[in-house]
């Protein structure tokens, strides 16, 4: 990948980056934040009329009956952002010569529907993991797949033919989305770690440009991640502590397909130069972004399986044991823990953009570092607990009782 010095060259020799068209970006970031602001007020009044109310249960942290169906004022701000960016001279060819961004939509409307139903309804296990599937389906027939995959055993990449990158699709999304939808707990962590998993992409996207002088091939993922990035970044006022409304499972599900959909479509942009054990990381690298922006998450989720199981119940069953309620049992109130969060997978999700695009010894010491810090900061309340201090069991108190 292109390392700092050569990128700045790149940005020094064209004010926009050798053909990125990093304002338009903003641009659309900017217009998916505004519609999302502004629609989801709406969505909130709506979802009350129409059910879609969460009431509280015994393993929820909400206290009143919050309306949800929050994810549609999120689709929207995606879909507008991307239909304005059609608009966009620097960013129409990026629609002629890719499906991706069609894929996208398709996918997203599919995904939110399914959410919708189950916001208002509720839908069981099964039904929404075969609407996600679907939907995951339907990026892989548009043409939004996964190519190569590069065997680290045998030194060899495997080129995937059509069924083998559906079917590697298709996981890589339906783990994504039930990772976001798990972790989907407490008010502004979906939309906050989607926001930075967003950002983070958009980075290395970008970062694919600057490699490539601007190829429009690459455009798709860059602007995906712009609009999802906007959309969340909208959805947050309206949601962060105290939440005036939860974006649902057709907010999670939704974050999750698209966050897929970006890794899966940058996957296909790295230069075929790229491939072979010269350069694993940089074919590797919408992989490992893709696990380091969800880690929390799919480490939750694996947890909640295992927890689960060995308690003898179905491993979608619900509970109160997931890992941002521990942290408000062990004394951080409720926006530390959200806060925290945010810092956990802050760190993962930038020191792996900056391992593929910056000189990877300093990132690997200053992400080292991150999590250090994070460990700490994390582990204060329980090093409290034992000098006498009580962990902050003031603020949260009725959080502990709960098993």
């Amino acid at each position: 990948m292109t390392s700092v010095d050569s990128a700045a060259v790149v940005l020094a020799q064209s004010g926009q980056g050798a053909g990125v068209p990093i304002r338009e970006l903003l641009l659309v970031l900017l217009t998916a934040a505004v519609v999302t602001f502004l629609s989801t007020g709406l969505i909130r009044i709506l979802a009350t009329k129409f059910g879609a109310v969460a009431k509280p249960r015994d393993r929820d942290v909400h206290v009143t009956p919050t309306p949800r169906m929050g994810g549609v004022g999120i689709y929207l701000g995606l879909v507008v952002g991307i239909l304005f960016a059609q608009q966009l001279p620097a960013l129409t060819r990026g629609f002629e010569y890719t499906p991706d961004m069609g894929a996208a939509l398709v996918s997203a409307t599919i995904i939110v529907l399914v959410g919708i139903v189950d916001d208002r309804w509720g839908l069981d296990a099964l039904t929404k993991f075969v609407g996600q599937v679907t939907a995951a389906g339907v990026l892989a027939v548009m043409g939004v797949s996964w190519l190569v995959i590069y065997n680290p055993f045998s030194g060899s990449t495997l080129v995937l033919d059509q069924l083998q990158g559906a079917l590697l699709t298709v996981a890589v999304a339906a783990v994504t989305i039930n990772a976001m939808n798990f972790v989907d707990g407490l008010d502004g962590l979906a939309a906050g770690l989607g926001l930075i998993a967003a950002v983070a992409i958009c980075i290395f996207s970008v970062g694919l440009l600057l490699d490539q002088g601007g190829d429009v091939a690459a455009y798709p993922p860059a602007l995906i991640a712009a609009a999802l990035a906007g959309a969340c970044l909208g959805f947050l006022p309206h949601n962060f502590q105290p939440a005036r409304i939860f974006m649902g499972d057709s907010g999670s599900m939704l974050i999750g397909l698209m966050l897929a959909a970006v890794s899966t479509s940058a996957s296909g942009r790295i230069p075929l130069s790229a491939y072979g054990s010269r350069d694993l990381l940089g074919l590797l690298s919408p992989l490992i972004l893709v696990g380091a922006v969800t880690f929390i998450p799919i480490l939750d989720l694996l947890l909640a399986i295992v927890r689960r199981t060995r308690a003898g119940v179905s491993p979608f069953s619900p509970d109160k044991m997931h890992l941002h309620h521990r942290l408000l049992q062990i004394g951080h109130s409720h926006r530390r823990v959200v806060l925290l969060l945010y810092l956990w997978v802050g760190v993962l999700a930038f020191g792996a953009v900056g391992s593929a695009l910056l000189d990877r010894t300093a990132v690997v010491l200053l992400t080292a570092g991150g999590l250090v810090f994070a460990l700490v900061v994390t582990a204060v309340p329980s090093l409290r607990h034992h000098d006498g201090d009580g962990g902050g069991g003031g603020r949260t108190g009725r959080h502990k009782r709960v098993r």
